[in-house]
């Protein structure tokens, strides 16, 4: 055979053997792949299987853990209501108490009415109101009665049982407190109005004009009254007071008087709003006092719109003391009302981390009202803003005639008008603009504001406060004072965001000794301390920055009704109240605290309350997602009381079963008004 043939041969066998071995790669590697997706499947099946049989294992813990906790129910729910005999112990106390100190009271015989029996506290009224010769002193003393008569029935109201009190007393109580409200400004007019007759008995011997500022801890009263009407004298301060004001020139020509009436409690707004978790529920008559004069000072363009009397209309007029012609009846339709209004506003979004200083003209947290975006004018959401600091009663008032010296005799014109808003509209600046008062105020010593307040002003005719009017904000706070300008003079407060300090960074509540415990709050922007002792707290402490501020209300034991009007007077607000929860969504959680000091940063617990169970759950705050799996050896509640007695120590059970009832309903009201579990 020729070469050439053998070599030909020769490759095609190799050829035939590679393509040979090429198939049989080919076809192991389709087994190859066949195989593993089969190994896949199996794996697959398998998982399936497996978690299908740990889903039905969980399932049958469930249904047992359901039935245990439905065996077990029945008994939780009477232990209890055996507990809540604790409470009922308290309120039974709490009434006696009162109770006792009524009669006491009644012993005493010290000439003050008791604010519960219409008798007595009709005739304080009637005759206060018939005496017409007081002076700013008199009426200064006066004060604290009144204040003292409505600080009692708003904590009657805020702590009694409706087994205690009718819902007609009620009505009546806060229907008192309205009526007392009003009745001091009054008398704060008619002493203005006294003081004004005589003025020219008390002029500057510098500027000829007449100024003098009288206070206490309650009240800053500052009047300025422009004898001279000299222009060169438009501006003045109030030293005493840090306040002052700059007038446009055509009242530094005028025969005006000036009042600065700063009243550290609040008067002017609604009355859920002054005391939240007041009742809202007034009596349905009307009041029919006399009205602030500064009340009806006009914003431009507002007199058409709104169809209100000239600023001439003598102060006297028969309307609320706020300009609020309001019945109690109305109070409780407007405060029943707030929570569904609030439904049909946009909801704010707030980001707990970013809390900037709110702009006066472009607030979230105002509500526009209806009629168009552009010229509405601005209302405050009380939900969200509150006064704080008190009330400032700016007033431009008509100076009466004045006493002149007839010979030995000092003659006056006599009026029968009563205190006069002066009847100022204002014009233009010779640079074309509107002409404006300029006000400065000295921010209270005795009150926290952790951003720059937020000016509005009093709006008698909508009952409500606005931010519209009120511009060039310039806010101080190191020299703690605000100056702004106005187009009219108003009643104007600061205001504060009510959930600034929320959510809690952290809290705990831990034992000081037998029936006693400290409470501790870290707040967005303070640290608060409240010490608990049977029936009373006190606050221990208000950290802010690492300094201890409200030294006025520190190392005070008073009740916890007491103790929240305080603080939030003070501006600290930790209270949130119902419908915080949607401006603040938060988590809850709870841990063992058995020792005096600081808890550990670990062993916290997660737990879930569905409305009818409590569970404990197995992921974390830092968890990146939720789950309702429940913790490890966990089972179902009625209540957390349960729930953390299942997991608690002996120790820590002695300790609950042991404390005092006064010292559990005191711990109940703080939690209760701080709403610790909700909102940390």
């Amino acid at each position: 055979m020729p070469n050439c043939i053998k070599i030909i041969l020769t490759f095609a066998f190799l050829s035939l053997i590679a393509n040979v071995k090429s198939d049989a790669k080919k076809e192991s590697k389709k087994e190859k792949e066949k195989r593993l997706k089969a190994e896949a499947l199996l794996r697959a099946q398998q998982e399936e299987a497996e978690r299908l049989e740990r889903e039905r294992l969980y399932q049958e813990h469930l249904e047992k853990l359901e039935a245990k906790y439905q065996g077990e129910r029945e008994s939780e729910l009477a232990e209890l209501n055996s507990l809540e005999q604790k409470f009922l112990s308290a309120q039974q106390w709490k009434i006696n108490y009162r109770e006792q100190a009524k009669w006491e009271h009644y012993l005493s015989c010290d000439g003050t009415p008791d604010p519960t029996v219409p008798q007595e506290i009709n005739t304080f009224m009637s005759l206060w109101r018939d005496d017409q010769d007081e002076d700013i002193q008199l009426v200064m003393e006066k004060e604290e009665v009144v204040l003292n008569l409505i600080e009692k029935l708003e904590f009657l109201l805020l702590e009694a049982s409706p087994e205690e009190i009718t819902d007609k007393q009620r009505d009546q109580y806060q229907e008192v407190i309205l009526q007392l409200q009003d009745l001091l400004h009054q008398k704060y007019n008619d002493a203005t109005q006294n003081l004004l007759k005589i003025a020219s008995m008390y002029e500057d011997s510098e500027t000829g004009n007449m100024h003098t500022v009288l206070k206490d801890e309650n009240i800053t009263f500052c009047i300025w009254v422009n004898l001279k009407k000299k222009a060169r004298f438009k501006s003045h301060m109030f030293q005493e007071a840090g306040h002052g004001f700059e007038l446009p020139k055509a009242l530094a020509l005028s025969s005006v008087a000036v009042r600065v009436l700063h009243t550290r409690y609040d008067h002017v707004s609604p009355l859920w709003v002054q005391c939240q978790g007041l009742p809202r529920q007034e009596a349905s008559y009307s009041l029919e006092l006399a009205e602030h004069p500064e009340d009806t000072g006009q914003g431009p363009g507002e007199e058409e719109e709104e169809g209100r009397e000239e600023p001439s209309t003598p102060a006297a007029e028969e309307t609320g003391s706020n300009g609020r012609k309001e019945s109690a009846a109305s109070l409780k339709e407007n405060s029943n009302n707030t929570a569904d209004t609030k439904e049909t506003k946009e909801e704010t979004e707030k980001n707990s981390d970013i809390l900037d200083v709110p702009s006066q003209e472009e607030d979230a947290l105002l509500q526009e009202e209806p009629g168009g975006r552009e010229e509405a004018p601005k209302a405050v959401d009380l939900q969200q803003l509150v006064p704080v600091g008190g009330v400032f009663h700016i007033s431009a008032l008509q100076l009466p005639p004045q006493a002149q010296d007839v010979g030995d005799w000092s003659m006056v014109e006599l009026l029968d008008a009563g205190l006069e808003v002066y009847p100022y509209s204002p014009g233009e600046a010779e640079d074309g603009t509107q002409e404006a008062v300029q006000i400065t105020l000295r921010l209270p010593d005795n009150v926290i504001y952790f951003q720059a307040p937020v000016v509005a002003r009093w709006d008698p005719a909508g009952q409500q406060w606005r931010t519209d009017g009120i511009s060039n904000i310039t806010y101080e706070a190191e020299e703690k004072s605000i100056t702004f300008s106005m187009g009219a003079f108003y009643t104007v407060a600061l205001l504060q965001d009510a959930h600034l300090n929320l959510p809690y960074q952290a809290w705990e509540l831990h034992p000081a000794g037998v029936d006693e415990g400290l409470f501790t709050v870290t707040a967005v922007f303070a640290t608060i301390q409240i010490q608990i002792k049977d029936n009373q707290c006190m606050l221990s402490s208000v950290v802010v920055e690492e300094e201890e501020v409200l030294s006025h209300i520190t190392g005070k034991w008073m009740s916890p009704f007491a103790l929240r009007a305080a603080l939030k007077r003070a501006g600290v607000n930790i209270f949130p109240a119902g419908y915080s929860s949607k401006y603040i969504p938060v988590p809850r959680k709870a841990r063992e605290h058995l020792t005096a000091g600081s808890a550990k940063d670990s062993d916290w617990s997660l737990f879930m309350f569905d409305g009818e169970k409590v569970q404990n759950l197995k992921l974390t705050e830092t968890s990146e997602a939720f789950s309702e799996e429940l913790e490890e050896e966990s089972e179902f509640h009625s209540t957390l009381y349960h729930m953390l007695k299942a997991s608690a120590s002996s120790e820590a059970m002695d300790k609950v079963e042991r404390a005092g009832f006064l010292f559990v309903d005191s711990v109940y009201q703080l939690l209760l008004a701080t709403r610790v579990l909700a909102y940390s």
